[in-house]
C-alpha cells in the first residue's frame, strides 16, 4: 500500500502554510491609523502650530502650519506642498528664505497633521474654499505663492481667481494640466474598490512607501530611513489614507486650464528633468500659457525637486525674487 500523501492532504498542508504566510503578512504589515496627537511630538515640534479655521459653511477645521521669518515682510511667501506630501517638503527653502522672508506652510486637508477635510470634499475649489478661509484668517494681504505638484496646481488655479493677492507665482512640477505620466508611483495605484480601501486602511506596507518615495526622485539614493518614516508616519494619520483615496477619485486634471490666460503675476516655472509622474512637458505647456513667466529645469532631479535638491532650486527663487 503507497505511503504518499493523498490529494487531499498535500492540499491540506498548502491551505496551512498559505493561512500561516496571510498571518504572518499581516503582523509584519497591520498599520492601523495613528491619532492625531500620537504624532505631533516627532512631527510638529516648533515653530509647528495650530490653527482652528472657520470655513466659509461654519464649520471648523483644525490646520497644521508654521509662520516663520520676519512678520514685518508685507509680501510673505506661502507654499503649498503635494498629493500624500505635507508642509516638511519646503523645510530646506524655509531655512534659506526664512532669513529675510516671511515664510508661511501648511498642511493642506487630507495630508500631514491637518488630516481629512471636515466637508469630505477634495475637489479643487474646495481647497479654493480652504486657502481664501485659511489667508483671511491669518490677515493676509498680497503675497508670493508657490506649490508642488497638488500645490502648484491649487497655486496657479488660486492666481487665475483672485489676482489682487498674488504679486508673484513659483510652480514646481505643477499639477493641474491633462499630461499622461511616464510612471505613477506604487502608493498611487489604489482602484476604486471599497475592499481594497478597506484593505489599506488597515495594512501600508513601509516597503511600498519607500518604493513610492524613491519613484518620484531623480536619484532614489538621496532617499534615507528618515525621510520615508516622515511619508510613512504621517500617512498612518488617522483619515488621511482614505482622504487620499477620495482626492485621487476627485481628480479632473485639464479642467481649468482655461484660467491660465488669465494670470498675470510674474511667475518661476520650476522643473525636475527626471519626473515621470508630470515630465517636463508640462513645463513647456505653462509657459506657453503664462504671459509673463520663466523656467528652469533640474536635469537630476525628479518630481519633487524642491525637497531633493533644496539648494540649487532655492537659489532659483532667490533670483526670481530680487529681479526686476
Amino acid at each position: 500500500m503507497s505511503d504518499r500523501p493523498t490529494l487531499g492532504a498535500r492540499l491540506m498542508k498548502l491551505l496551512g502554510f498559505a493561512v500561516l504566510a496571510t498571518a504572518l503578512l499581516a503582523m509584519a504589515f497591520r498599520a492601523p491609523d495613528r491619532p492625531m496627537e500620537s504624532l505631533v511630538a516627532r512631527w510638529a515640534p516648533p515653530p509647528s502650530d495650530f490653527m482652528e479655521l472657520k470655513l466659509p459653511g461654519g464649520q471648523v477645521q483644525l490646520v497644521h502650519f508654521r509662520d516663520e521669518g520676519p512678520r514685518s515682510d508685507t509680501t510673505p511667501i506661502v507654499l503649498l506642498h503635494g498629493t500624500a506630501a505635507s508642509l516638511h517638503t519646503w523645510e530646506g527653502w524655509v531655512k534659506s528664505l526664512s532669513a529675510t522672508r516671511r515664510v508661511i506652510t501648511l498642511d493642506l486637508p487630507g495630508f500631514g497633521l491637518t488630516g481629512p477635510s471636515v466637508l469630505g470634499d477634495y475637489s479643487d475649489e474646495s481647497y479654493d474654499r480652504f486657502l481664501a478661509a485659511f489667508f483671511q484668517q491669518l490677515q493676509l494681504g498680497r503675497m508670493v505663492l508657490g506649490g508642488n505638484s497638488l500645490g502648484g496646481g491649487l497655486a496657479w488655479q488660486y492666481a487665475a481667481r483672485h489676482p489682487e493677492q498674488v504679486a508673484a507665482l513659483v510652480l514646481v512640477d505643477a499639477s493641474g494640466l491633462d499630461v499622461r505620466s511616464e510612471a505613477v508611483p506604487d502608493g498611487f495605484r489604489i482602484p476604486d474598490s471599497r475592499v481594497l480601501h478597506w484593505l489599506a486602511g488597515i495594512f501600508l506596507p513601509r516597503p511600498l512607501v519607500d518604493r513610492s518615495v524613491r519613484e518620484v526622485y531623480g536619484d532614489p539614493s538621496k532617499v534615507n530611513a528618515a525621510l520615508v518614516d516622515r511619508y510613512f508616519e504621517l500617512t498612518l494619520r488617522e483619515g488621511n489614507r482614505e482622504a487620499l483615496a477620495q482626492r485621487l477619485a476627485q481628480r479632473a486634471p485639464g479642467k481649468y486650464a482655461h484660467l491660465l490666460p488669465q494670470i498675470q503675476a510674474p511667475t518661476l516655472i520650476l522643473w525636475g528633468g527626471k519626473d515621470r509622474l508630470i515630465p517636463p512637458v508640462a513645463a513647456k505647456r505653462f509657459h506657453e500659457a503664462l504671459a509673463h513667466s520663466q523656467v528652469q529645469v533640474f536635469p537630476g532631479s525628479g518630481h519633487v525637486p524642491q525637497e531633493e535638491d533644496p539648494a540649487s532650486t532655492v537659489q532659483a527663487v532667490h533670483t526670481f525674487l530680487h529681479s526686476p
